[in-house]
Order: C-alpha cells, then sequence, then structure tokens
C-alpha cells in the first residue's frame, strides 16, 4: 500500500496528486521576500499612480455624471471614499504582508489549505477575464470610431463589426500575453504621466463648450466659476438620483476592495520595509480615482453637449473623440491595452490552479479567448457598478478568514495555522463561512435591502464571525504550534541567492545620449500637450471651434511624439540594461 505523509502520497509510490502538483507552481513564490528586495518609497508611488490611472476612469467618471450625482456629493464622496480605501490599504493590507512577506495565495495556502486557494483562485482567474475583457471593450470603443461604428452602450453588440475590431483588439492583447508583458508594462509605466495629462486636456477643451451652455457662467476666472458651471453643467444633482455622498464614498471605497480589504496587494507591499508604505496608495487614490474621475466627468458632459446626445448613449471612445480627437481615441486604446494585459496575464495564472499540468501559454490562451468572448459584449458601459459590486462580494469573505486567522485568532486564544497543522484538503470552516456570506449578501442585493456599494462591508464582519465560530467548534482550540513552515521547490534557494549575488546591471551602467534626448522630447511633448489644453480651453468662447480643431490636430502630434520618444527610452534602457 502507498506510504502516506502528512496526508500526502509519496512520490516514489504514487504520482503527485493535483494540488501538489499545483504547490510545484514556481508562479507563486513560497518563500518571505528578503531584506535585500525591499522596495523604496518612489517605487511604490509610481506603482499605485500607473495601476489606478488606466481605461476604466473614462467610464467611471461618465457614469458619476449619468447618475446625477450632485457636485457637492460626488467631492465630499470621493475625498471620503477614497481615504477609506488608502487607510484600508495602510492598516489592513499593509501590515499583513509586511509581517509575512508572502502573497495572498500562499498565505491562503497555509491557513485555509490546498481545496479553499484552488476555488478562490478559479474564481479570481474568472474575475480577472471579465476585468480584462472591459478593458478591451474600452481599447475596442476608440478602435470603432475610423470604421464609422456606431457606440455600443447596450450589454450585447449592435454591429457585427465591433465584434471583428473586439476580436482584432483582443489578438493584439491575448498574443502579448502569451508572449510576456514585461516591455508593454514598463512602457505604460511611463505613458501614466501622459495618460493623466490627456485628462485633464480634454476637460480643459470642452470647458468653453460648458460656458457657453450655461445661463450664468460666461467664462472661468476661479474656483467660484468651476464650481457653479459643475453645478449646473456637469454634476447637477437630478432629484431622481439614488447616489448621494455615501454611495459615492461607498462605491470609491468598494472600487478596488478586493485588492485592499481583499488583500491582493499583499503580492504588492511585501517588499515595503514598513506597513506605512500602505499610505501610498493615496498616489492612485487621489491622482485617478479623485482627479480623473473629475476630469473625466467634466469631458463626457462637454462631450453630450458637442454632440447634443446624452451621455449614456456615448462610450469612452467617442467622449474621448469628441474632446480630443485622436490623442483622445489613442489614449483609451493605450489605457486599455495597458491594463488589459497584465490582467489577462493575472488570469492565465490564478486558472493554472485547476490545470497545474498544462503550459502557461496555452492557459492564457483559453482565459484570451473567453476574456475576447466577454469583450465583445460591452456590458461594462451599463453594468460597471454591479460588477464591481460582485468582484468585492465574491473575493473579500475569504480575506476575512485571513485576517481573523492573523489578527483575531491570537488574542482569543484559538490556534493560527490549525487547519494546516492538520494536513487536510479541504477547510469546511472557511468554505461554509464564504458560501453562507454569499448567500446572505446576494440576497441583500436582491431584495434591496442595503445597495451594492454597502454591502461588502457586513459581508466581511458576517464571515469572520462565522469563521471564528465554525474554527473554534472544528479543531482551532487544540493546543499546538502557532507556526507553520513549507518547503520551498528544489532549487528555489539557489536561484533566490544567485539572483541576490549578482549586480544590478542598471547599477553600472549610466544613461547614454539616446536616453537623455529621447527622454527630454518626451518630457517637452508632455508640456505641449499641456500648454494647448490651457489654450483651448482658457481662452474664452471667441473662436473656439477653431481653436479646438487646431487643438485637436497638434494635441495627436504631440502625443505620437511622446510615446515614440518613450518607446525609444524603454528600448535603449532595456538595451542598456542587457549591456
Amino acid at each position: 500500500m502507498p506510504v502516506r505523509n502528512n496526508g500526502k502520497s509519496s512520490a516514489t509510490l504514487k504520482p503527485p496528486s493535483l494540488f501538489e502538483r499545483l504547490d510545484q507552481l514556481n508562479e507563486f513564490e513560497r518563500e518571505p521576500v528578503t531584506p535585500d528586495r525591499l522596495e523604496s518609497r518612489r517605487h511604490f508611488a509610481a506603482v499605485f499612480a500607473g495601476e489606478h490611472v488606466a481605461g476604466t476612469e473614462f467610464v467611471i467618471g461618465a457614469l458619476f455624471v449619468s447618475w446625477g450625482v450632485g457636485t457637492r456629493d460626488l467631492i465630499l464622496g470621493l475625498l471620503l471614499g477614497n481615504l477609506l480605501a488608502v487607510l484600508s490599504w495602510t492598516f489592513i493590507c499593509a501590515p499583513i504582508a509586511v509581517q509575512t512577506r508572502l502573497t495572498l495565495y500562499w498565505y491562503l495556502r497555509r491557513i485555509a489549505g490546498p481545496a479553499v486557494t484552488t476555488i478562490y483562485n478559479v474564481v479570481n482567474g474568472v474575475l480577472f477575464c471579465g476585468l480584462a475583457g472591459a478593458m478591451i471593450t474600452v481599447s475596442a470603443s476608440a478602435v470603432r470610431i475610423p470604421f464609422g461604428i456606431p457606440p455600443q452602450t447596450h450589454w450585447y453588440p449592435t454591429d457585427l463589426r465591433f465584434v471583428l475590431v473586439v476580436v482584432a483588439v483582443g489578438a493584439v492583447v491575448v498574443t502579448i500575453a502569451i508572449l510576456g508583458f514585461r516591455r508593454l508594462a514598463q512602457f505604460s509605466t511611463i505613458c501614466v504621466p501622459w495618460i493623466f495629462v490627456i485628462f485633464f486636456a480634454g476637460a480643459l477643451a470642452v470647458l468653453p463648450q460648458l460656458t457657453a451652455s450655461s445661463p450664468e457662467v460666461s467664462s472661468v476666472r476661479g474656483l467660484d466659476d468651476l464650481w457653479r458651471l459643475a453645478e449646473e453643467r456637469v454634476w447637477i444633482g437630478r432629484p431622481d438620483s439614488v447616489f448621494s455622498l455615501w454611495h459615492v464614498a461607498g462605491f470609491a471605497w468598494m472600487a478596488n476592495l478586493a485588492f485592499h480589504v481583499g488583500l491582493s496587494d499583499m503580492a504588492l507591499l511585501r517588499y515595503a520595509p514598513r506597513a506605512s508604505y500602505g499610505l501610498f496608495s493615496a498616489c492612485g487614490m487621489y491622482m485617478g480615482h479623485f482627479l480623473v474621475w473629475i476630469a473625466s466627468g467634466v469631458m463626457g458632459a462637454g462631450a453630450a453637449l458637442l454632440l447634443k446626445t446624452p451621455l449614456s448613449s456615448l462610450d469612452s471612445g467617442e467622449v474621448a473623440h469628441q474632446a480630443l480627437g485622436l490623442g483622445g481615441a489613442l489614449c483609451v486604446i493605450v489605457s486599455g491595452w495597458a491594463t488589459s494585459n497584465p490582467t489577462l496575464y493575472r488570469a492565465g495564472l490564478a486558472l493554472q490552479a485547476i490545470t497545474p499540468g498544462w503550459p502557461r501559454w496555452f492557459v492564457t490562451l483559453l482565459a484570451g479567448t473567453g476574456t475576447v468572448i466577454i469583450a465583445c459584449f460591452p456590458f461594462i458601459f451599463r453594468y460597471l457598478l454591479e460588477f464591481a459590486g460582485i468582484f468585492a462580494l465574491l473575493m473579500t469573505p475569504i480575506a476575512a478568514v485571513v485576517f481573523v486567522e492573523h489578527w483575531v485568532f491570537p488574542r482569543i486564544g484559538l490556534r493560527r495555522f490549525w487547519f494546516g497543522h492538520s494536513g487536510g484538503i479541504v477547510n469546511w470552516p472557511a468554505l461554509l463561512a464564504w458560501a453562507a456570506t454569499e448567500v446572505v449578501c446576494l440576497g441583500l442585493w436582491r431584495s434591496e435591502l442595503l445597495h451594492i456599494v454597502f454591502i461588502p462591508a457586513p459581508g466581511w464582519l458576517l464571515t469572520v464571525v462565522l469563521y471564528t465560530a465554525l474554527a473554534a467548534l472544528a479543531g482551532a482550540r487544540q493546543e499546538g504550534s502557532g507556526e507553520l513552515h513549507f518547503s520551498a521547490p528544489p532549487g528555489t534557494r539557489a536561484r533566490a541567492a544567485d539572483a541576490r549575488a549578482t549586480p544590478d546591471p542598471a547599477s553600472r551602467s549610466s544613461w547614454s545620449a539616446v536616453q537623455i534626448v529621447s527622454g527630454a522630447i518626451g518630457a517637452l511633448s508632455l508640456a505641449a500637450c499641456l500648454g494647448l489644453a490651457l489654450w483651448v480651453g482658457l481662452m474664452g468662447e471667441k473662436g473656439y471651434e477653431i481653436r479646438l480643431a487646431t487643438f485637436k490636430d497638434y494635441l495627436a502630434v504631440a502625443s505620437f511624439v511622446h510615446l515614440t520618444a518613450a518607446a525609444i527610452w524603454v528600448l535603449r534602457s532595456e538595451q542598456t540594461e542587457a549591456a
């Protein structure tokens, strides 16, 4: 009979099980991050800013306008909701990440066992496919314009040509995800300042159009004029709107709930020297989810006036094209691609949980095929709120299990890692707490007892209570060690030691003349984009149409110059590092 050791078969007598093969995947790092691999403040500021200035911001900013939110409710709600998000990163996600130095995947594996972790990864992978598909839809909304395809604002496609555009755009995204997105990821990081400028250029460009339709504000001379203009023409506060200040705050907090309260960003913050580095999330929240959402809302309101069409009938590509011309359409494409590629890559990795013997490229291809099919249905323009809510409802209960075992168990006399010590496969307390929470939360949502933006918080608390009680009954009261260690795959320590012993090529090299020139051109072209926006937006209504047409032409030229210079800078930097 096969020999058993802690519930696992001996490798010499029986082939490794599904979960044992899953554990051999090097994508999920078991070893805690070592002190020599910690990152600087600048790294975290750049990463947070880059991740939260993306293609979805075009959609979300316009949605607040369509929902009839008032200006005061929007500003105060975003300030409060984004503050809650920053505090969640700082006091929930970062402390666990810094203390464990592990990804959520492997820490969850220690707490909840292999079966629950596998289920989590499958659900996570499917949701990431949906998010990547939404980003492909955003990019396709800009590509469709030259072909005369009407905006796709229903949840289903209304033009076969749009499906063909989605397939073409999706093929590029899937190919890059399969071949590796390192270069695109570097390039998208450089594009973030340009994307940020483009959003504000669009808001400035439509100001004369908004003032021309305002009975009280003829020109913008200060913040008072901007506020009155916003209340009259952008966030008008419709009486029938259900979105109050608290709804806005709840949405801003919920938008990234899976990453902070849901602990997905443990993968990032495990490299932080201290938990206080979670405060750098403010770079993403207040640059992206505050300033950029406001700018895209202004842009959407102005585009609706230019076209004399309700904003709900426009998609991201149309809004950006009307306000910014070709440069705006390019921004939609680039921001959508830059977000969808790493998202699809993560989906492929997550879905390896059920296909550990399959090559990564094939799993990514299958995930990409499903993602492209999802992208053909432009649900993001109508159901983004619901999608964000479902993402939060499905992901945060498992994070509550991790939170309660990490923080609560040692304080109430329960044993941390009790299930990991048991050698079992299915952590029934975790699975039942997760399932029961989903039933309750979906019931609250469908019965309309609570708005979806408020449901994740009580759902998280319910999981904490259920898991604590069920774990205590299932064996967490037993005495034993509160630590649990898993060995790394063969060669992991040696590879890590070799990597640490190898000097960083970038530290030995200096910038070349090509890098300096391309960097300078990129900076100057970015300044030109901002200068053009100020020129068209603050010069009044006289000659506005001529200025707007000129602005769109030169903005496209400056954008192409900037992106070309950025590409040269990236390629040259890689060559320098390789040398």
